[in-house]
């Protein structure tokens, strides 16, 4: 256990040293280890956009239809409720943006394995805070 401590301890003060040379700017999320004193100490503001994107219910639903398997412009266009296809495009753009999907070929679209346990915490602890 106190090896353990010892790691932690000496990697965060890598990352620190790091930062005061200038080698990085911020601290991003995968940069860390999401201990709640950690994440405590970070600014949040860098999350903001990620957050936002995820903010509309169009763009939760797509989002939630790409995880499903849907994952062309004309697929996602009969879904009931997204709107036409330059909204769609607008929101896939945002969504895009932010990190959260990406284009793996030309007119489709796909969730980034690094981003699907993130969203998949926020919707748990959203799901288990209601």
């Amino acid at each position: 256990m106190e090896e353990a401590v010892d790691n932690r301890l000496a990697e965060l003060e890598r990352r620190i040293a790091a930062l005061e040379s200038g080698a990085s700017t911020r601290l991003r999320p995968h940069d860390i280890e999401p201990t709640e004193d950690a994440v405590l100490g970070l600014d949040w503001t860098v999350w903001a956009g990620a957050l936002a994107a995820l903010g509309n219910p169009v763009r939760l639903t797509l989002v939630q239809q790409i995880l499903g398997g849907t994952s062309t412009v004309i697929a996602l266009s009969a879904v009931q409720g997204l709107g036409t296809s330059g909204q769609i495009y607008h929101h896939l753009r945002q969504l895009t943006a932010e990190g959260w999907l990406h284009s793996p070929s030309r007119g489709v679209f796909a969730v980034p394995p690094n981003r699907v346990d993130a969203l998949l915490a926020i919707l748990v602890a959203l799901e288990r805070s209601a």
